[in-house]
């Protein structure tokens, strides 16, 4: 492909992805009026941002939906900036910020922590655009910056200067601590910052204990009307499924071996199967996602709105049906049968971010995706009091350690099976 192809081809991409953030920003003053979005987004920029705060819930649905498209349109224009091209894990990063802008993320927690992975760029003298992933998803962290400022009591400029320093500390220590930690979980939880974030933000929250700074965790969840939510997801899926179909050749034989790819880390679903098919599988996953919480009676808040898009996003790297519904399940039987509600929003939130766990059902199949869901389950809903909320990306954490436990198991199980198969010919 020529150079001025490939400039354009780049132009549409980008183009495509300013389009959703655009879609989110108009979206938002269908709900509530200029004066609401306005006065909620001042509600957003000081809320702490810690698990579990429904910018819906705080704020308002128009607010949520215009920080989402805001930060969307942000961190494109970021990536233009540092002169990145477009890519599976980018659309991911792209994604989660769109999904946890519903509850979490905004401008003010992020620029510090965007901050301190530039700053760890300059220093190993490595170009920004090396970091780019690493600055979108290390956000995750971004309630620790907002806790500081509005939530401990140091009051004022100085509150947000100590915030500001303690985010771009932690931005600088996000990229060399992720790639180490990559190899804990071998590649099969996809969200592997959120893994490095949870040992970051433990680490924070027990260094705060020891000064007698608890910090509290919230569960503001949104519960109301969710009609006009579901309606504006599923267009932009149906959107960008119908898009990928129209002009994808050979879509079926292109489908299945976009499912054939475990999902492991790094599957980057755009450079490997091109990003027609990568669009369709995007819509669908998101329709399928949308559905699963139709069927099951689940409602549409920030945080399972933050599962959706996330999902959505890591379809470009990693996710398909085949690798995905064995988790859905398995974190869906799970809440059948343990002493939480089945149908909460939290839930709900669970099973949907559960599917960072999808490599596993990729490689070791079906039944070993409805275990890992089972067990993500459990272990996601006894972690959060270790950083106390500050780490956006619980299930992140959760999921490297339940990859981390089960992968040598099934390959010590795949190993004896392939062993004993051998030792029966003979």
């Amino acid at each position: 492909m020529n150079k001025a192809k490939i400039k354009n081809k780049e132009k549409i991409e980008f183009l495509l992805l300013y389009s959703f953030g655009f879609y989110l920003i108009i979206c938002a003053f269908f709900l509530n009026s200029p004066g609401e979005i306005f006065d909620g987004m001042k509600v957003i920029l000081t809320s702490s941002g810690k698990l579990i705060t429904d910018y819906m819930e705080i704020a308002n649905p128009g607010a949520a939906l215009f920080n989402s498209g805001l930060m969307t349109i942000l961190s494109i224009l970021l990536a233009r900036f540092v002169k990145s091209s477009v890519s599976g894990p980018l659309i991911a990063a792209i994604f989660i910020v769109s999904g946890f802008s519903f509850f979490g993320k905004n401008i003010f927690n992020t620029i510090p922590i965007t901050i301190g992975v530039f700053l760890y760029a300059r220093f190993i003298k490595m170009p920004l655009k090396s970091f780019l992933l690493a600055c979108l998803f290390g956000s995750c962290l971004g309630p620790l910056v907002s806790e500081i400022a509005f939530s401990l009591g140091f009051g004022g400029f100085k509150a947000i200067l100590i915030a500001y320093i303690v985010g771009i500390f932690v931005g600088f220590l996000i990229p060399p601590l992720s790639q180490s930690f990559l190899r804990f979980h071998q590649g099969f939880c996809l969200y592997n910052v959120g893994f490095t974030a949870g040992i970051i933000g433990m680490f924070i929250a027990a260094t705060l204990k020891t000064f007698d700074i608890n910090i509290e965790t919230v569960n503001y969840i949104y519960d109301g009307s969710d009609l006009y939510l579901k309606i504006i997801l599923f267009i932009s899926f149906f959107i960008m499924a119908v898009a990928g179909f129209i002009y994808t050749e050979n879509l079926g034989e292109s489908y299945n071996n976009l499912m054939k790819n475990t999902g492991q880390l790094v599957a980057d679903f755009l450079e490997i199967y091109g990003g027609r098919v990568t669009l369709f599988n995007m819509g669908i996953m998101g329709i399928i996602s949308l559905f699963f919480i139709i069927i099951f009676g689940g409602k549409l808040s920030g945080p399972v709105i933050g599962g959706i898009l996330t999902i959505v996003g890591f379809s470009a790297f990693g996710k398909h049906p085949k690798n995905t519904i064995p988790i859905l399940l398995g974190a869906r039987f799970a809440s059948n049968v343990n002493i939480y509600d089945k149908n909460s929003a939290s839930s709900i939130m669970i099973m949907l971010f559960a599917t960072n766990l999808a490599p596993i059902a990729g490689k070791y199949g079906f039944v070993a995706g409805l275990i890992a869901g089972f067990i993500h389950v459990g272990v996601v809903s006894n972690l959060a009091f270790l950083h106390g909320g500050l780490n956006l990306y619980n299930n992140g954490f959760a999921g490297g350690f339940v990859a981390g436990a089960l992968v040598p198991i099934f390959d010590s199980l795949v190993l004896s099976f392939r062993r004993w198969k051998n030792n029966a010919r003979l």
